[in-house]
């Protein structure tokens, strides 16, 4: 194991305190009763409040001066100061705590406690007077030293993208911000499941492994199940069993958890990623617009205290009602042309005058998907719905009311990117079998994202399944937009990533 200096100096401090008869890593429960913000927000001078403090956190700063020193330490709150005084922290004869220990062998990074009270410096500074001080964790590793000048410049920052997400523990603690983003990302996933528990709708789990991967198109991760002796796939999407719970009787479900493709990776895909789907009984695509509206406001309002959000330059207005555009107006807006009635030929041929690449194993849909991405997506800045999408695009979705060839399902698209998916659900095992059979022969043709039969699940439909409306939402891209991030990578703590280099 190579160790660099400073490495080696801190082990050799261990050893020190550890001669000195200090436990550096004590067992017992450190017991605080405020915070660094607290103590910040409510210090009121006059009241003479915060007399008895505890707390405890990282030293962050150390100024020694002698028989008296300021450090500053950092919870998980934010900093604070702390005025260290020789004789009161040892009161008796022995002065090694303060003498040996604080002033030697205490580091940047460790975790101390202390009890005493608040007060104002002559500079104004807020701090605490330390009466009594506890080693709680010695750091042996150094933590990268962030500096701001007086002009509030910052220094020798930690920025480096992939030392930042391979080591998010070293990120959360010298990038302030960075914890903001996931505290908002905590409170996106909890303001959501409230707008739904106060609809009385249930929460519930489905299977990570699946015998059948299914419920959307996409490549899995395949793995073995040794006690059954046959392949499992984690689960692409969770609908099908969504799906099964509104066959047995429940009229409102949803599941947020994680999915699994076994896809590329760039700014705003992640092979695991957060999904959340719900399914209620007896509505249709077009309740479920209006649902998906109230319930993006509201958590903007949670989240950030306004419906606005600053993305790229743009105000991103998330209260309804927002545009909608079905995929044939969208493409022709666009492109200035009308593909509806093209047949799969004359749209490959369309694809190759765009300069769109396309293989054989593309069908009608998937070509048409192509086009949409390459020309429209872009485009959509404010949140939009791209509405009744050709029947080939959606084997789950239940073909459109009065528009041939069309399936009523939407997609939410916001900043150029896709947010939610949405159908009425189809209910007729009978044109579900034939959707699974067109499937099929996509398969045949080389397409390695066509869905699979599920016979389980067409056996399920058979008992009877309600008009039903089904959503999806990635929570990822949806935290991105709440909280200014540019890459998936920034709202998730830990990214899949290459093998580190040694």
């Amino acid at each position: 194991m190579q160790l660099s200096e400073q490495e080696i100096v801190r082990r050799e401090n261990l050893q020190k305190i550890i001669e000195t008869g200090v436990n550096p890593f004590p067992a017992e429960m450190f017991e605080k009763n405020t915070t660094s913000a607290e103590i910040h927000a409510n210090y009121d001078a006059e009241k003479n409040n915060f007399q008895e403090v505890v707390i405890a956190g990282r030293i962050m700063q150390k100024r020694i001066m002698g028989k008296a020193s300021f450090a500053e330490i950092l919870d998980n709150t934010g900093r604070i100061q702390i005025y260290v005084n020789r004789d009161e922290i040892c009161p008796g004869e022995d002065k090694t705590l303060y003498n040996t220990i604080f002033k030697k062998l205490l580091d940047i990074g460790d975790f101390i406690g202390v009890k005493g009270y608040a007060f104002t410096t002559k500079t104004g500074t807020l701090s605490i007077h330390v009466s009594e001080l506890t080693i709680l964790s010695k750091a042996l590793r150094p933590l990268p030293i962030v500096k701001t000048d007086a002009e509030g410049n910052v220094h020798d920052a930690f920025t480096d993208p992939e030392q930042r997400y391979r080591m998010r523990y070293v990120d959360l603690v010298v990038n302030p911000e960075v914890k903001e983003v996931f505290r908002k990302r905590s409170k996106i996933l909890s303001s959501m499941r409230r707008f739904f528990d106060d609809r009385d709708w249930l929460e519930v789990e489905t299977p990570v492994l699946q015998a059948i991967h299914g419920g959307a198109a996409a490549r899995p991760f395949k793995t073995h199940h040794n006690t059954l002796d046959m392949p499992f796939f984690l689960r692409i999407a969770n609908e099908l069993y969504l799906k099964r719970l509104i066959v047995g009787g429940f009229e409102g479900v949803y599941e947020i958890g994680k999915m699994f493709r076994n896809e590329g990776m760039d700014r705003t895909h992640n092979p695991e990623f957060t999904s959340m789907e719900i399914y209620v009984a007896y509505k249709d695509y077009i309740w479920m617009m209006e649902m998906v509206e109230q319930c993006l406001e509201y958590i903007a309002k949670e989240v950030n205290g306004t419906t606005k959000v600053m993305y790229d330059g743009n105000e991103i207005e998330f209260a309804g009602p927002y545009v909608r555009m079905s995929m044939y107006e969208s493409i022709e807006k666009y492109t200035g042309v009308d593909v509806s009635e093209k047949s799969e030929d004359e749209m490959r041929a369309f694809c190759k005058e765009l300069h769109i690449p396309v293989d054989p194993s593309m069908g009608r849909g998937k070509l048409i998907d192509e086009i949409f991405g390459e020309k429209v997506e872009a485009n959509l800045i404010q949140p939009t719905y791209i509405t009744d999408y050709p029947l080939e695009m959606t084997p789950l979705a239940k073909k459109h009311r009065s528009k041939e060839g069309l399936v009523e399902r939407f997609e939410l698209f916001i900043n150029g990117k896709e947010i939610a998916n949405a159908y009425s659900e189809l209910n007729d095992p009978i044109d579900q079998r034939q959707r699974f059979a067109d499937q099929l022969e996509l398969a045949k043709r080389g397409d390695d994202e066509a869905m699979v039969l599920d016979e389980d699940f067409l056996r399920s439909l058979e008992f009877g399944m309600p008009p039903t409306s089904g959503l999806g939402i990635g929570m990822d891209r949806l935290t991105m937009l709440l909280t200014g991030q540019h890459s998936i990578q920034d709202v998730l703590f830990f990214p899949q990533m290459k093998a580190e280099k040694k």
